[in-house]
């Protein structure tokens, strides 16, 4: 798992942004500070929450913000209408990004195995993770002032 001070991995996906495309980490590093809020699944109550509060209550501003999970691209793209999130969420049925994190979280329902665990990471223009945040357990929410802190002290 990166540590703060490490380089970030980079990953390859889709980007769910209104189209789906494409995405590859390492594209959108160098002019601001990119957050990767992994999430286990869309629809589901907590991460509703979570994205919920990263569209109303946290100032996307100075970065770029993806919310990344294993779902397929169709189902975030519908869930992105349903929920008005103005910014991009990257799927990941693959599993490569939750396996460059190593935010692997076992989930044996819904003939579901795994999912990401739910975790915050802060990567300055350089490209060096500068904040990480795990989830002790699925129904807790990251502390949003500290990711702003976060994001902040990235962008100095």
């Amino acid at each position: 798992m990166p540590d703060v001070g490490d380089d970030a991995p980079n990953f390859t996906g889709s980007i769910v942004d209104g189209d789906i495309a494409p995405f590859e980490l390492d594209g959108h590093l160098g002019d601001e500070p990119v957050v990767l809020a992994f999430f286990p699944a869309a629809f589901s109550n907590t991460c509703t929450d979570e994205m919920e509060a990263l569209r109303d209550g946290f100032d996307r501003g100075d970065c770029t913000l993806f919310g990344v999970s294993t779902d397929l691209p169709h189902a975030l793209g519908a869930y992105r209408v349903q929920y008005d999130l103005p910014f991009a969420l990257v799927a990941d049925p693959d599993h490569r990004a939750i396996e460059a994190y190593d935010v692997i979280e076992e989930f044996e329902h819904y003939g579901v195995e795994t999912v990401a665990q739910r975790a915050v990471f802060v990567i300055d223009a350089d490209g060096t993770v500068t904040y990480r945040w795990l989830a002790e357990n699925a129904g807790r929410e990251p502390d949003y002032d500290a990711l702003a802190e976060a994001v902040a002290d990235a962008t100095a």
